[in-house]
């Protein structure tokens, strides 16, 4: 059931916040909304049960003017799901385990298009960011929606991407060790729809192709689901709260900004991708100069996740 342009009381008994109305706001053709009238401070059942049902629909909500504390961050981020902390960062100024922060004054700015730790074999399943500082101008967020860029692939792409799987890991917090395999196109445990489950952060290599092969794919599907019409970009607020399925979508910071950007995220406990079981062994080179493009993948084979 599409909620995007119903009227408040076409949702039952969703709350309104003091005397406002609810409005949710369709922000791109492809995904996004904003919200108001939501007082996420105060969120019980019936407002979790109503997230979760704008979040099949729009895979991003986006909350101004909610000025969230830590705790009440932390406690809403716990409606959801069992919370975990960052596996190889640390905070730079908030002594919370349940709470990730990045602070660009600290090189915290992720301006590579990542579907958050795609490296672990359950990722988390949603995120729920606050921003705490923003620029006044720059420093915006895209997300795209992967569902719509599978959709868009031609029929013997598809075909081809439903039989591969992907290893990915933590190079890019200097943890190359930490690696997971999961398919290239997972299937979305709510709606069935099927998502590219690739990213240019965390994803190293097609495992059932040649390292030459899979970079020319991994290229291909990294670029197209940034493609504008599977995107929407976001313009921050201080006190603004964003929620994303991790499960569909992809983000990216534009890095076009001076000055502090502090986000605080709390992250919902993952569940494990599922996807077509793949119709081809892995495929590293056995020795000479070239299997050096190897080493990882054979590590991943003979041990297994770090």
């Amino acid at each position: 059931m599409a909620l995007t342009d119903e009227t408040p009381s076409d949702f039952g008994d969703a709350p309104a916040s003091g005397a406002d109305a609810l409005t949710v706001d369709r922000l791109s053709p492809s995904l996004g909304a904003e919200v108001r009238g939501l007082a996420l401070a105060d969120a019980g059942p019936d407002e979790v049960a109503l997230i979760d049902r704008l979040l099949v629909e729009h895979m991003v909500l986006f909350f101004p003017e909610q000025q969230l504390t830590l705790d009440q961050h932390v406690t809403l981020g716990a409606r959801f799901g069992p919370l975990e902390g960052h596996p190889n960062l640390k905070n730079p100024f908030t002594d919370r385990d349940e709470i990730f922060e990045i602070a660009a004054s600290r090189g915290g700015v992720a301006d590579e298009w990542h579907t958050d730790l795609t490296f672990r074999e359950s990722p988390s399943v949603l995120s729920i960011l606050n921003m705490v500082e923003c620029p006044d101008t720059g420093g915006d967020t895209m997300w795209a929606n992967l569902c719509d860029a599978y959709d868009a692939l031609s029929a013997p792409m598809q075909e081809l991407c439903n039989g591969l799987t992907a290893l990915h890991d933590a190079q890019a917090h200097k943890r190359p060790e930490r690696m997971a395999v999961h398919p290239v196109v997972r299937v979305h445990p709510v709606t069935g729809r099927r998502a590219l489950y690739v990213n240019q952060h965390f994803t190293r290599r097609i495992v059932e192709l040649d390292h030459r092969e899979s970079d020319a794919l991994l290229g291909l599907l990294t670029q197209w689901v940034a493609q504008d019409e599977f995107t929407v970009r976001y313009r921050w607020s201080k006190g603004t709260v964003a929620m994303w399925d991790n499960r569909c979508t992809q983000h990216r910071v534009v890095n076009d900004f001076g000055g502090e950007r502090l986000i605080q995220r709390v992250t919902v406990s993952g569940d494990r991708p599922e996807g077509d079981e793949p119709r081809w062994a892995p495929h590293p080179k056995h020795g000479g100069a070239l299997s050096r493009f190897d080493w990882q993948l054979h590590d991943f084979l003979e041990n297994g996740t770090g």
